[in-house]
């Protein structure tokens, strides 16, 4: 069982329109990424002054990819060019620090020099009952955030729960994942954890990561 040591590896997000996932993970994989899991989810903006999806509402498929940070730095880049990323409406890409891996055979090294963060914004991601994430946007939304991600279980062909935090994430959870500039998030966490009252055993759990790269993040110039 390998540990990689801390920062050495990245977990890659990307968003994307339904039906456009393995193309976009096949693609990776031409760019050194070893593989990915793909799972379901929907859109939600509001606002276009910071344009989370670029669109609205719509079904969207969000691919996770672990790769060492080398190669992920390049392989998002090449992936911004294939895909044009940076012209709305194309989909995001989005990295966080992984801190520790076990059970991945995707790298035998653990001397990788540690790489800080890059980008000014953070990864909010929430896990409540389903039907509470729309409250989960909505509270988001009321401190700052234009929009966001929701998955669930349903359609991801997953057999198996998982568990983040030791918190079971089974087809009745559902995961919204929200970026915001780190000037704001604080802010838009504790409005979260107080409308939907987390601090109650069952409720849900929240937490915020680092984003070390960011594609197809738009604000308007005004």
């Amino acid at each position: 069982m390998n540990n990689i040591q801390p920062s050495s590896y990245e977990m890659i997000y990307a968003i994307v329109d339904h039906g456009h996932a393995s193309k976009f993970l096949h693609k990776a994989m031409d760019y050194g990424i070893r593989g990915g899991t793909i799972l379901y989810g929907k859109g939600t903006v509001s606002n276009p002054i910071l344009n989370f999806l670029s669109l609205y509402d719509e079904e969207k498929e969000i691919i996770l990819m672990g790769a060492e940070s080398g190669v992920a730095k390049e392989a998002m880049q090449k992936l911004n060019d294939h895909f044009k990323l940076h012209k709305p409406g194309r989909g995001i890409a989005f990295s966080t620090g992984l801190d520790l891996v076990r059970g991945s055979t995707l790298c035998e090294r653990d001397d990788i020099k540690k790489e800080e963060a890059t980008s000014m914004y953070k990864l909010i991601i929430t896990i409540v009952n389903r039907g509470k994430a729309e409250d989960v946007i909505d509270a988001a939304k009321e401190k700052g955030a234009r929009g966001g991600t929701i998955m669930n279980a349903r359609g991801s062909g997953v057999n198996e729960n998982f568990k983040v935090f030791n918190m079971d994430i089974e087809p009745e959870k559902e995961m919204v994942l929200v970026i915001v500039k780190e000037d704001i998030f604080s802010d838009i966490v504790s409005n979260i954890e107080q409308k939907l009252e987390l601090s109650e055993p069952g409720n849900g759990i929240i937490f915020v990561q680092d984003l070390k790269r960011v594609y197809g993040i738009y604000e308007d110039k005004k």
